[in-house]
């Protein structure tokens, strides 16, 4: 007889929020009532949402206590290119230590978003791909490269790809991740995420439409519990 490990269903699957901060509260509660003990976290698996607004992007929970200002720099330190965590602390003032934890002994982290889609020009040519075409599927950016695998020791990217589709004349974007922790990871991966999806279709000359978000595993750490 077959047993399904129910530890893999969860029903926030295809919820709809109106904005960044209602999904994470939502989740954050789902986390502590229904997650599971996964190494130092508690965890939902295969957790996907949407969110109808991805412009409200500030994260207004009190608790979390959220810097707008810090995800602006990591931002701006995404649209330089530069994997160096020292660009970073030239725009923000200071390098966060879960920053210095993940980069090489050279200050290199392959989890700059902005370096990955500018790798191959991915960027540029996902833009003039929309341009050529407007009902075309393979806008993708790919941001986990296997081939890079051994370049992984340190940071390993946990988003694997962005993709945008343009549907009745609004740019939606959907972000597949295999990992992503809700306190720090989500707060901040959804503004910027949600900012280079505005940008795109600022480049389109269209409004931007939905954000959908997928995270194998969705998680708080312990010490966030």
């Amino acid at each position: 007889m077959n047993i399904i490990n129910i530890t893999m269903i969860n029903t926030i699957n295809n919820k709809v929020f109106r904005n960044a901060n209602e999904a994470y509260e939502y989740i954050h509660d789902r986390i502590l009532q229904d997650g599971v003990a996964f190494g130092d976290t508690k965890a939902l698996f295969n957790v996907g949402f949407y969110i109808t607004d991805p412009k409200d992007r500030k994260i207004i929970n009190k608790e979390r206590n959220w810097k707008e200002d810090y995800a602006e720099a990591e931002w701006q330190w995404y649209l330089s290119g530069d994997p160096n965590i020292s660009k970073l602390g030239d725009i923000y003032g200071k390098i966060p230590e879960i920053w210095k934890r993940m980069a090489d002994k050279h200050g290199y982290v392959n989890s700059n978003y902005g370096h990955q889609w500018k790798r191959e020009r991915q960027l540029h040519y996902i833009v003039a791909m929309l341009k050529a075409d407007s009902e075309t599927r393979r806008a993708t950016i790919s941001i986990y490269d296997g081939k890079e695998i051994t370049n992984y020791s340190h940071d390993t990217p946990c988003t694997y790809a962005v993709q945008f589709t343009i549907v009745h004349n609004r740019l939606d974007m959907c972000v597949t991740m295999r990992s992503n922790d809700l306190w720090y990871g989500f707060c901040n991966d959804q503004y910027q995420f949600s900012k280079l999806q505005e940008m795109v279709s600022k480049q389109l000359n269209i409004e931007t439409g939905i954000y959908y978000h997928f995270a194998h595993n969705m998680h708080l750490y312990n010490d966030k519990i």
